[in-house]
């Protein structure tokens, strides 16, 4: 298990919940909406949350059973005219705080300064747990995927749009990183042409992560470290994107013989299962712009607890 203390750090408290989640054979970032939910989690301005807070918070909100999709800190629902009702729960959501530091060589003597960041949380909770807010923070249950027959019109233009070298043949989805393209079976062997949609997706993860684009480091072998880890990528990029398309995740069922070694990685350090969602937030964000589908949002790490 991740590192423990007698306060768990934000790190720790996320990847031992997933770490558990994992062992029970659920993967958190796969269909983790109801009817309902619909995408990202939200913040009180509704901007839409990025990396890591996206997959913790839509855990929770699945958890509890919550149908809002917006979080807020105790001062925003105050000033929103809310009060979050007695005895509520709060979750955390996490930020990355800059700081500069002075550090003295032991060589010259010198002072120099320099940049670090340091993890940090703060308490939200989600508008179920509150009263007297507008109702446009209580929506109804809507259906989020559609007919099998079609697609919702921001996924057909990514499908139409994307940039990479896509081969329809076989009964086998997989990206080529030597001949760096896609091969994806006839949509008609799918089951619903989301899951075809969900499926590209997912292999556009891999290919984001091409030298020539993104440059994240593949695996030698089925089984090693960076494989999984690669394969984690993916599955997250697509489970984004899935949120931003309106597509399904649960096509991915046949990955659950990752979830060993992914558990191998998340043991190792506490702090992997945020690396990679910040790597699958940025190889959404650069599908989406490939697609020119891109929504611009502040960076996930800039990002600072609201007063």
């Amino acid at each position: 298990m991740a590192k423990t203390t007698d306060k768990p750090s934000p790190a720790d408290i996320i990847t031992n919940t997933i770490i558990d989640k994992l062992e029970a054979g659920v993967r958190p970032w796969v269909k983790p909406w109801r009817p309902g939910l619909g995408g990202r989690p939200l913040r009180a301005t509704g901007d839409p949350y990025k990396g890591i807070n996206c997959f913790w918070l839509w855990l929770c909100a699945e958890g509890a059973g919550y149908n809002s999709r917006t979080w807020m800190t105790y001062k925003q629902a105050q000033a929103l005219g809310g009060q979050v009702r007695e005895g509520e729960r709060s979750q955390i959501a996490i930020f990355y705080k800059s700081y500069s530091k002075t550090v003295e060589s032991v060589v010259t003597g010198d002072a120099t300064d320099e940049m670090r960041r340091v993890l940090r949380s703060y308490a939200v909770f989600n508008c179920d747990q509150i009263d007297g807010l507008s109702p446009d923070f209580y929506p109804s249950p809507v259906i989020v995927v559609p007919p099998a027959d079609t697609l919702p019109e921001r996924a057909q233009r990514f499908i139409d749009a994307l940039p990479a070298t896509v081969h329809m043949r076989g009964d086998r989805a997989f990206y080529d990183r030597t001949a760096d393209s896609i091969t994806m079976p006839p949509v008609e062997l799918f089951s619903s042409r989301a899951f075809f949609a969900s499926t590209l997706a997912h292999e556009a993860g891999h290919w984001s992560g091409h030298p020539d684009r993104l440059d994240r480091e593949f695996g030698k072998r089925f089984g090693d470290d960076a494989y999984a880890f690669e394969e984690l990528c993916a599955e997250m990029t697509s489970a984004l994107l899935g949120a931003d398309l309106g597509l399904p995740t649960s096509h991915l069922d046949d990955h659950a013989a990752y979830i060993g070694s992914w558990l191998k990685v998340l043991r190792k350090d506490s702090r992997a299962i945020m690396t990679a969602a910040a790597k699958a937030e940025a190889a959404a964000g650069y599908l989406l712009r490939a697609t020119g589908l891109d929504v611009s949002a502040e960076p996930e790490d800039e990002i600072r607890e609201a007063a």
